[in-house]
């Protein structure tokens, strides 16, 4: 029946002869294009680019009258084929998929809260400290997935906790890297103690150079002292200058006459009397 409700009674009939003057438009538009283009001729070959475009624009406008003559049909077809057919089929499938999620969902629930009791349970009869969620375990719940394999997966998580806290246990560093592996290297074993390993390391590296620098610098503070001392002892004493001894002068006396001018006689009596000399 549905074969009968949608039937197309005619095909849309296109009488066309493009073939038949496609030869006459090639020629003229040849002609065109054989047109030497100057200073002279260049009016002439504006005019027949103005002729060929109008033509064109006419050929033009009938192919799109007569797209629109065979779409119109079409598109009043389609809208009411969208309002009777595609808006119903389309809105029932929406009502049945929420319909079967809001179902699935709740089956998937009801699977995660059971998967989740079987991680609580089992994570409390191991004892851990460390605080642990279901949700790090990131087991993913679907509905294709067993609740054996579900579990397993839980188990398997839990195991392994264990065996890293054991590792943990063992290793020199052992708060430090459980700090670690409780924080930026979540549940990655590996990854803590390699990094508080290392942390170690470079603290040692760093102690050594710092105690070969202060060694570099006490030799060389010895060094200096020893040369100082050595320096010391060749180095002679400083003695004080021994001053001569004061020799007495004899006081002797003598007659002699000058003669000068009168400003030359006062010096040499200005010298005697400076120098302490007896005139008599």
């Amino acid at each position: 029946m549905s074969n009968e409700i949608i039937v197309v009674k005619q095909l849309p009939v296109i009488v066309e002869q493009l073939q038949e003057i496609k030869a006459d438009v090639t020629e003229r538009v040849n002609a065109a294009m054989s047109l030497v283009c100057t200073e002279d001729t260049v009016q002439v070959v504006k005019k027949y680019r103005a002729e060929l475009n109008k033509e064109f624009k006419g050929w033009e406008d009938k192919r799109k009258d007569v797209k629109k003559a065979i779409m119109t049909p079409y598109e009043q077809f389609e809208e009411v084929y969208k309002d009777c057919i595609t808006d119903v089929f389309k809105q029932a499938d929406t009502d049945l998929k929420n319909k079967i999620d809001s179902v699935e969902k709740e089956l998937k629930d009801e699977k995660t809260a059971e998967v989740k009791a079987y991680f609580d349970e089992y994570l409390a009869s191991k004892n851990i400290t460390m605080p642990l969620t279901f949700e790090s375990a990131n087991i993913n719940v679907t509905l294709s997935a067993s609740l054996k394999s579900l579990k397993e997966q839980a188990k398997t998580f839990i195991d392994r906790v264990v065996d890293d806290l054991t590792l943990i246990e063992t290793q020199e560093y052992k708060d430090e890297i459980y700090l670690e592996y409780n924080g930026a290297w979540f549940l990655n074993v590996s990854g803590a103690i390699t990094t508080v390993v290392n942390r170690h390391k470079a603290i040692e590296e760093a102690k050594a150079r710092e105690a070969e620098r202060q060694a570099r610098l006490e030799a060389e503070k010895k060094a200096a002292e020893k040369v100082e001392t050595v320096v010391e002892t060749l180095t002679p004493p400083t003695l004080e200058p021994i001053a001569p001894p004061v020799v007495e002068e004899k006081i002797v006396q003598t007659t002699f006459t000058l003669k000068g001018t009168l400003s030359q006689l006062k010096e040499v009596k200005k010298f005697i009397i400076e120098k302490g000399i007896e005139i008599v």
